[in-house]
């Protein structure tokens, strides 16, 4: 099954930090570009930041010095070290990959996962 699940989210304090991560199930062997998504109810997911293959980055504006992303590769791993959270982080987190390599080939990755819930407290 090619997968990508999240997790670290938590409830935490405006001003503390979290490590989110999106790991790649065994039948995903790579990935190019990783996407972290974040929605709150109502609202229309927003992009947070992404990396490319090559390791390019690029950031909301509201993230932006506060948020970074990284990719490990041999781990199949993509890690959204978040800093200086803010109440208006609160939200559900999603990873989601451009395209994903299986042992079947390149496939477009659609499917949205159930995220990580990240809520942080004035």
């Amino acid at each position: 099954q090619a997968q990508l699940v999240e997790s670290g989210g938590g409830l935490v304090q405006a001003g503390e930090s979290l490590r989110l991560s999106c790991a790649a199930s065994g039948s995903i062997l790579a990935f190019n570009t990783l996407n972290w998504y974040r929605q709150v109810p109502g609202k229309q997911r927003e992009l947070v930041a992404f990396i490319t293959n090559s390791g390019s980055t690029k950031y909301a504006d509201s993230v932006k010095g506060r948020f970074t992303i990284s990719r490990d590769n041999a781990k199949r791993t993509v890690d959204l070290q978040m800093n200086n959270l803010k109440p208006e982080d609160t939200a559900v987190y999603y990873c989601n990959a451009d395209h994903i390599l299986t042992y079947s080939g390149s496939h477009y990755y659609n499917p949205w996962g159930q995220g990580t819930q990240v809520t942080v407290s004035s």
